[in-house]
């Protein structure tokens, strides 16, 4: 008879140990974020057959209305410092046109634009100044970011 000492038990004790959460051990596998092959979300049209949305820019809720006719995303003054861009610090000198007549903003990146699970990072916006926008459009600069989007039946469709 072959005798194999207390060398298996402590063996099978490190093993179910490792198997039911051993501190320490597997956080690094933990921290790891799970891979997303297709963010995708639908949009309703509400009045008017405008795509209302609340977005998460830069850890902010923020409501958008989102315009494929925009060429860039237009924060209001008050959104904007909402999304931590500390609108009084900004240089309003780009002339643009709004349905109010033309008027100056100011360049700004966004960090983080999120709509449900679609996420587009690096996003080119302007500013515009207090009183001058009420709300926020978001245009082109976002949308064309992402893989793609169709408008079908009332139905906006956003993929990334």
């Amino acid at each position: 008879m072959v005798r194999y000492g207390p060398m298996p038990s402590v063996v099978l004790a490190l093993l179910l140990t490792a198997g039911a959460g051993l501190p320490g051990f597997g956080e690094r596998q933990a921290s790891i974020p799970p891979i997303q092959l297709m963010a995708m979300t639908e949009l309703k049209s509400g009045d008017m057959g405008h795509y209302r949305v609340t977005a998460r820019i830069n850890h902010s809720d923020i409501d958008v209305m989102v315009d494929t006719g925009a060429s860039v995303v237009a924060l209001s003054y008050e959104d904007a410092q909402k999304a931590g861009l500390h609108p009084n610090t900004l240089d309003y000198t780009i002339p643009v046109s709004t349905a109010n007549g033309v008027v100056n903003a100011a360049r700004a990146t966004l960090d983080k634009v999120e709509i449900d699970t679609v996420r587009v990072e690096n996003v080119d916006a302007m500013v515009l100044p207090e009183g001058a926008l009420n709300g926020t459009l978001l245009g082109m600069s976002f949308l064309s970011k992402l893989d793609s989007f169709k408008s079908e039946g009332g139905v906006l469709t956003l993929k990334n």
